[in-house]
């Protein structure tokens, strides 16, 4: 923190790191000015420095009392800083102020007599299974469809009011829909396809891929191998369509993992841990051997886990935000570090972050 008149901020400003930094100017009076930099010392001096009123550029000199600064070692950690300090700063508009953008989801309203699917970027406190985050809207839609080709779930966005006059669609022609808006079949007969949909959607399509697999399991022992040839083309299909989706994609009551990135300190890395919905705090895991026989990593991995503390449920809008960060940052081109997915803090892969720390400390070094 650097604080003091005009001339004591320029002193202190003269000795800040010039490195990489989240850093906020504290003003006399209205918001502070709060921002991102790569080269600490430069940024402060170019809006604190002594400069000619015909300047066009900004300048803070006049009305600055005290600059506060946080080095980060990756786009992550600095990321997850401006966030925390927007939202002290700018409580009404951080998002926008972050240019914060929420990823689409696949979301299967359930709260509906007849449930149906959306591609939303919204989330819900309603009943509803909700799957992603998705890039685009594009690629979540493009799931969507895929997806729903091996059910017959309605693709309409309309209120039913089912009556045997109704109209009916293309889909209830081609065989795609139990067709609920002519009344050909009953609330429960839709409510069964419903749930098989929500089967599919929260095991991330297992439900439907096991089913196919004892199906075709059966055809063969019993000697019906063209049935069973089909059986196996319509599994390829279901396995392309799970193949295609994002890397992120599923249900966002199992969205957990691990981020693995460099730290501030030498031979050392930060893991960040997205659970329930939030990222939780920083743990910094050092390698470097200061006496002694280290201790297996392994271990000091089942510590950091055991650490991560089971805070309340997170509110709608936090949640949301959270997801937000974490898909900018793994979809983005810029991310740095590595991503390790697991269910539960019970079942996280230790070989797989073992080896992701390693990757990151060696290139770092």
């Amino acid at each position: 923190m650097l604080e003091g008149s005009a001339d004591e901020l320029d002193a202190a400003i003269a000795q800040a790191p010039n490195e990489p930094a989240v850093f906020v100017i504290r003003v006399k009076e209205g918001q502070p000015y709060l921002a991102r930099t790569n080269l600490l010392r430069r940024r402060l001096l170019r809006l604190v420095a002594e400069r000619s009123q015909t300047s066009r550029f900004l300048n803070l000199r006049s009305v600055a009392a005290r600059v506060e600064y946080w080095p980060f070692a990756s786009r992550l950690e600095s990321s997850l800083l401006l966030y925390e300090l927007a939202r002290t700063s700018f409580p009404d508009n951080y998002q926008r102020f972050l240019k914060l953008r929420s990823p689409f989801f696949v979301r299967l309203v359930l709260n509906n007599a007849f449930a149906r699917t959306t591609v939303t970027t919204r989330l819900t406190t309603a009943e509803a299974v909700q799957y992603g985050p998705f890039r685009t809207r594009a690629a979540g839609e493009a799931f969507e469809t895929g997806f729903l080709d091996f059910f017959q779930l309605r693709r309409c966005q309309e209120d039913l009011m089912p009556s045997p006059e109704h109209p009916g669609c293309v889909y209830g022609e081609m065989g795609k829909c139990l067709r609920p808006c002519q009344e050909a079949v009953s609330a429960e007969e839709y409510r069964s396809e419903s749930q098989r949909v929500a089967a599919f959607l929260e095991t991330s399509g297992d439900s439907l891929v096991d089913s196919i697999v004892r199906q075709r399991d059966q055809l063969s022992e019993s000697l019906e191998f063209e049935e069973a040839a089909r059986t196996h083309k319509r599994l390829e299909r279901v396995n392309a369509v799970l193949q295609a989706r994002d890397e992120l994609a599923t249900d966002l009551e199992k969205l957990s993992g691990v981020a693995i990135t460099r730290a501030i300190e030498p031979e050392a890395v930060c893991l960040w841990f997205f659970w329930k919905g939030r990222w939780h705090a920083q743990q910094t895991l050092s390698l470097k051997v200061v006496e002694g026989r280290p201790a297996p990593m392994d271990r000091r991995l089942k510590e950091a886990v055991a650490a991560v503390a089971p805070a309340s449920r997170s509110s709608l809008r936090e949640r949301q935000d959270h997801t937000a960060l974490l898909s900018s940052w793994f979809y983005s081109s810029w991310r740095d570090g590595e991503w390790v997915p697991f269910a539960d803090l019970s079942s996280v892969p230790y070989r797989k972050l073992v080896n992701a720390v390693h990757r990151v400390v060696h290139a770092t070094t």
